[in-house]
């Protein structure tokens, strides 16, 4: 079953997410570990977490994409800002044990001026600190646009954090659809090419799962604004590529487009229609339709 999801309030713990899911009709979800601009994370519950992971397992969901905080900066100048984020991922890997075998997203981090080289050390020293042999999560680093000294802007650069981290086996990649082209990757004009080099840099087998936005700005911008499906420079031919090719379709596909939660379910059956075959147009118009509704 294809499993696309959107992000899901923590609220209520494991089972309230995953019953949110359902009802949007998602396979699959995301949710922040904690405050998306930090802070401590709630007490989790065993029981609650295996309620979660018996509903996945009765209604054919695919693996959930967690994501860690904004604020969370593994390449900080500051040890404080890098002391927190060591603290956090340790903390909410150990919680996710509690569902087991799932991803944990992050955003690398800014350099701050200190250079993309050191951002790198600092980032996959981080991940040295954090990691342990045997863990069921498997750690995301996600494909960043380029805004500002944001690490990650290009596969290189993802490649070299990997090649210093000594459990790389716990390690994956998310590719952002939105970042990868405000990176300068054309996925709407080119998908077979980004793959390409993706595989190329990286290997496809580190590729895990997928945030599927539109972007507000064109290929190359560095700007990193998301935009509803279909509205913005990437368009439905985009992610319809994407829902049918086999190097990707068969992953976790996250949106985080800007919408309410009816908006997000619009989405959704759109995926599922275009996954099924369906004409672009058309369904641009359903779309369309249940925004109006």
């Amino acid at each position: 079953m294809l499993a696309i999801g959107c992000h899901i309030s923590s609220a209520g713990g494991f089972e309230a997410m995953g019953k949110r899911a359902l009802s949007l009709g998602a396979t699959t979800f995301a949710y922040f570990t904690r405050n998306p601009r930090g802070g401590s994370a709630k007490k989790s519950d065993s029981a609650d977490a295996q309620a979660l992971v018996e509903l996945m397992g009765q209604n054919g969901f695919g693996r959930l994409v967690a994501h860690a905080p904004y604020t969370m900066n593994l390449c900080s100048a500051k040890p404080d800002v890098r002391d927190f984020a060591r603290r956090a991922m340790a903390e909410d890997l150990q919680t996710m044990e509690l569902v087991a075998g799932n991803y944990y997203n992050f955003h690398p981090g800014s350099h701050v001026g200190q250079g993309a080289q050191e951002g790198i050390r600092l980032i996959a020293d981080g991940l040295n600190a954090c990691l342990e042999p045997g863990q069921s999560t498997c750690v995301l680093l996600e494909t960043m646009a380029g805004k500002g000294t944001e690490v990650g802007r290009t596969f290189e650069e993802l490649a070299q954090i990997i090649e210093l981290v000594d459990h790389d086996e716990c390690l994956g990649v998310c590719l952002d659809t939105c970042h990868v082209s405000d990176a300068g990757y054309d996925i709407s004009a080119n998908l077979d090419d980004v793959l390409c080099d993706f595989d190329r840099v990286l290997g496809l087998s580190r590729l895990k799962a997928l945030h599927l936005n539109d972007s507000k700005n064109p290929v190359g911008s560095h700007k990193d604004r998301h935009e509803r499906l279909g509205l913005g420079h990437l368009g439905l031919d985009c992610f319809a590529a994407i829902l049918r090719d086999e190097r990707t379709k068969n992953l976790p596909m996250i949106l985080e487009t800007p919408n309410e939660p009816q908006g997000y379910a619009a989405e959704i059956v759109a995926l599922r229609a275009l996954a099924d075959g369906a004409d672009t147009t058309m369904t641009m118009a359903s779309l369309a339709t249940a925004r109006d509704e």
